[in-house]
């Protein structure tokens, strides 16, 4: 199957960004030895990294993140602007949380630590033109860790935040969200009309919305209406 890059049997063409010389030219002897991979420029900064690859359009970009003149989060998503078929590998001594997390909003499809070997690189590299998403185990973790915080979070302000109607509101508002009128609603629940528009304003302020029509889509998303009555 064809993927967005280089393909199986073709050389991937690798630009390597990162302002360390001695780190660059260690990555390049090693990439050097690799079947179908091929260093095809190397940048110092963010700015040149850019332009490199918007000239070059290589298979695999190797990103530090922290490098002068442009972040190498920055520069990673110029280069998922300017060129959406490279795929970009952070790579890098910083586990901040942030960074990965702004790395991920960047476009990065993986994000290493420098800790891992030389040769792992490679197989890395090989891994995302093949599609795969990698991200070192210990940043995982966190990032697994932040989700569920995310989670936890997002349900307990959902707990606080829930209206609770009345069973008089909620009849209400399923009769209205049936588009029956005051009059209509007032004569099927034995009530009298002002009572009716009471309890619309009520229903409105507890679900903090504006209109009937609005109240009308909230029982719909709820699932409200009852689904064994068509005609609701």
């Amino acid at each position: 199957m064809s993927i967005a890059g280089a393909e199986p049997d073709e050389v991937i063409r690798v630009l390597i960004a990162d302002d360390q010389a001695l780190f660059r030219r260690g990555l390049f002897v090693v990439l050097a030895g690799e079947e179908r991979i091929k260093v095809v420029a190397e940048a110092d900064n963010g700015e040149d990294a850019v332009a490199r690859a918007e000239q070059l359009a290589p298979d695999v970009v190797l990103m530090d993140v922290r490098m002068p003149r442009l972040s190498g989060i920055e520069a990673a998503r110029q280069v998922r602007d300017l060129v959406p078929t490279t795929k970009i590998l952070m790579l890098t001594v910083s586990d901040e949380e942030d960074d990965l997390y702004e790395a991920i909003k960047a476009g990065a499809n993986g994000y290493l630590l420098k800790e891992i070997s030389v040769e792992e690189v490679a197989e890395a590299i090989r891994a995302v033109v093949q599609g795969q998403s990698l991200i070192s185990p210990s940043m995982a973790s966190k990032l697994l860790n932040e989700f569920n915080a995310l989670a936890r979070r997002a349900a307990q302000q959902e707990q606080v935040s829930a209206p609770v109607l009345t069973a008089r509101e909620l009849e209400v508002l399923k009769l209205v969200a049936r588009g029956l009128s005051n009059r209509e609603v007032a004569e099927g629940l034995f009530i009298s009309e002002n009572t009716v528009k009471n309890h619309v304003r009520n229903i409105l302020e507890k679900l903090h919305l504006h209109s009937r029509m609005e109240a009308v889509m909230y029982a719909v998303r709820k699932r409200l209406l009852d689904p064994h009555h068509p005609e609701e």
